[in-house]
C-alpha cells in the first residue's frame, strides 16, 4: 500500500464539475493499493496517519497530530501510485491492485480511518477526478508498507 500524505490548508475533489469531497485544514491522502495489501497494512496506516505529528504547536515545532487542530483528511484513490516506467515511455499499472479488491480495501481504510473519530472526505473510487489543494508547508510524506515486509 502506497499513500502520499500532503498537509494542506484546503483540499477538493471534484467530478464532471461537482464537488464530491473537501476540506479544509489537514491531509490530503494519495491513496494506491496493490493486491498483496492486507488488514495488517490498513491498520498500520490509519495508526500513522491518525498520530502524525506534523502540525505547529505554540512554539513553531511540528508537534501537534491531526486531531489537536480539528483537521480532516480528504482520501483519494490513486492507482497510479503503482506506476512503472522502466521499461519505454508509457507506464505499466500491473503492479497496482485488481480494481475489486482494491476498491474493497480503499473503502476499509477509509472506515477505518473514520472510526479513529477523524472526518473523513473522499473522491470516488475509479472515477476521472480533479483534485485540487493548497499544500501547507510543503509537508509531504511517503508511506509504502511494502518497504516494511
Amino acid at each position: 500500500m502506497r499513500v502520499v500524505l500532503q498537509r494542506v490548508s484546503h483540499a477538493s475533489v471534484t467530478i464532471e464539475q461537482t464537488v464530491v469531497g473537501q476540506i479544509d485544514k489537514g491531509f490530503l491522502l494519495l491513496v494506491g493499493i496493490c493486491d498483496e495489501d492486507t488488514d495488517a497494512d490498513l491498520d498500520y496506516l490509519v495508526k500513522k496517519i491518525s498520530l502524525l505529528r506534523v502540525f505547529e504547536d505554540e512554539a513553531g515545532k511540528m508537534n501537534l497530530a491531526l486531531n489537536q487542530v480539528d483537521g480532516s483528511i480528504l482520501s483519494v484513490s490513486q492507482f497510479t501510485l503503482y506506476a512503472s516506467t522502466k521499461k519505454g515511455n508509457r507506464p505499466s499499472f500491473t503492479a497496482a491492485g485488481a480494481p475489486d479488491y482494491a476498491e474493497k480495501m480503499y473503502n476499509r481504510f477509509n472506515q477505518k480511518l473514520a472510526a479513529t473519530g477523524l472526518t473523513v472526505a473522499t473522491g470516488e473510487f475509479g472515477a476521472d477526478m480533479q483534485v485540487g489543494l493548497e499544500n501547507d508547508g510543503p509537508v509531504t510524506i511517503l508511506f509504502d508498507t511494502q518497504e516494511s515486509r
